[in-house]
């Protein structure tokens, strides 16, 4: 039995038992697509994400920051002047810069590296907790570092608070208007799909109900050198074709303040849509944990501060190199990353399929064909670098259905021995399905109704045909329709 396969048999055990400290086992290792490491995060995890974003940007090639700030911010100012709304000066930016510049190619990666990620912003015109100026700031200081517009959208989202944006409903969680625990709110907006499809491309539609033994409590203490800042155990999710030996991405989801596990349980771990979207798509997502810590410390340049919300490290209670490559919980972060990289995957030695080519295109659906590899048993194809097949076709050619119209997708393949090892992934096929491009209309729920988008029913609106719960049924919620069909519409966004 394979080492991953182990790890998911004894997570499934724990979470059967009841999970505690003593369940946790060992991060695997496992096969990971290296060229599609990504990182994201709510609040302090966004400052956190920001930070590893640049001290690591060789390894992470997306960053998403959902209400988080400028880099350094904390680094020279009182923390107070970071969030809460506050306007941050081009000067106070410039300061920041200095470190960037300085520390460049040394206590970070390369600057030059920075114009290569695709960065994704987020915040809530009614985040009063960090809100909109902090992220400003946050756009200016990437656009001043050479980031292109288009590989940096910048979602503000109004009627939304200081919460991880979700389309859906789970217990426990509050209102999209409300900052309050556990931070995670149906907003009619899906987060984690929008970061997620701008590090990846389009992806596979999500799983709502992603299988319990997917879930592992792995042990932290080998990466965090002891940092009282953080808890022994954290989080893994792990799709069952990445547990059995497949080449996968990994993507990286920090919490915020008030929201590691030990405070609010799974929710940020299982409410916040990663996870559902991370099944289908070939996506380990690695949830690294913070814990409480009362003992007061000498921050950088906010005096002596205790860490009483298990915030992640963006203001230098651990350290005056906190934001750099020597920062305790970068480093632990970095190392987990590392870890989990490090597996050999199915080990397969077949080479990669040649000849990978695109035809009969229809609105819906697109064929791909390639030559056939000696000593393969089948084949496996990839869209946008996600599964499509879940067995191996036997075949030299599959038509891919269910696509959306005049869209360009690109594949690749790779084929499979006897035995079930995967060998190398062919370069890509690019093609462009027929027909016209869905219409996306952003209104307000009431304006929806009114041109016969949607219907409201006990005070919630409702996208016509599919029946999606767009949330209250006001001027204020706005929400994103897709029309995929006639008199049918879909929560989403059109490429």
């Amino acid at each position: 039995m394979k080492a991953a396969r182990v790890v998911r048999a004894v997570a499934a055990c724990a979470a059967i038992a009841g999970v505690s400290a003593e369940a946790a086992v060992a991060l695997p290792k496992l096969s990971i697509d290296q060229t599609q490491t990504t990182v994201s995060g709510l609040s302090s995890g966004g400052f956190m994400a920001n930070q590893l974003g640049y001290a690591h940007a060789s390894t992470f090639k997306g960053v998403g920051v959902f209400a988080g700030g400028p880099y350094m911010c904390a680094g020279h100012s009182n923390y107070t002047a970071c969030m809460y709304n506050a306007s941050i000066t081009s000067g106070m930016l410039n300061t920041m810069q200095a470190d960037l510049n300085n520390w460049s190619g040394t206590n970070i990666d390369a600057l030059s590296l920075v114009p290569q990620q695709k960065i994704f912003l987020f915040v809530g015109t009614s985040d009063a907790t960090v809100g909109p100026k902090p992220m400003d700031a946050l756009s200016t200081q990437y656009a001043n570092n050479g980031v292109p517009a288009a590989q940096r959208p910048y979602v503000k989202r109004s009627g939304t608070a200081h919460v991880f944006p979700t389309d859906f409903d789970s217990s426990g969680n509050n209102a999209c208007s409300s900052s309050s625990s556990p931070y995670i709110a149906n907003c009619g907006y899906d987060g984690a799909k929008a970061a997620l499809t701008h590090f990846y491309g389009p992806l596979n539609a999500r799983n709502n109900a992603p299988a319990a033994a997917n879930y592992i409590e792995f042990d932290q203490t080998p990466f965090t050198n002891g940092n009282p800042g953080m808890a022994n155990t954290g989080w893994l999710y792990v799709p069952a074709n990445c547990a059995s030996g497949a080449s996968c991405r990994l993507h990286v989801a920090l919490h915020g303040c008030q929201q590691n596990y030990a405070t609010i349980g799974d929710k940020f771990i299982k409410n916040t849509g990663y996870s559902r979207w991370a099944d289908t798509n070939s996506i380990v997502v690695l949830f690294p944990q913070t814990r409480v810590d009362s003992t007061s410390r000498q921050t950088t340049a906010s005096g002596p501060l205790p860490n009483p919300n298990g915030c992640w490290d963006w203001v230098g209670w651990y350290g005056n190199h906190f934001a750099q490559k020597g920062g305790t919980q970068i480093a632990a972060i970095k190392a987990m990353v590392d870890q989990l990289s490090s597996g050999t995957g199915g080990g397969g030695s077949l080479p990669a399929p040649t000849g990978v080519a695109t035809s009969n295109a229809t609105n819906t659906s697109m064929t791909i064909a390639w030559n056939a590899v000696n000593g393969a048993a089948g084949y496996h194809v990839y869209r946008d670098g996600a599964p499509v097949t879940t067995t191996a076709v036997t075949a030299t050619s599959y038509v891919d259905s269910g696509l959306a119209p005049a869209t360009t997708y690109s594949w690749t393949v790779a084929a499979v021995d006897a035995n079930g090892a995967v060998g190398a992934r062919s370069s890509a096929a690019s093609g462009t399905t027929t027909g016209s491009a869905p219409v996306c209309t952003t209104a307000n729920n009431y304006a929806h109704t009114v041109a016969g988008r949607a219907y409201q029913s006990g005070g919630f609106a409702y996208a016509n045909g599919s029946n999606q719960n767009l949330g209250l049924w006001n001027i204020f919620v706005v929400t994103t329709l897709k029309q995929t069909g006639p008199n049918y519409y879909v929560l989403g966004t059109c490429p």
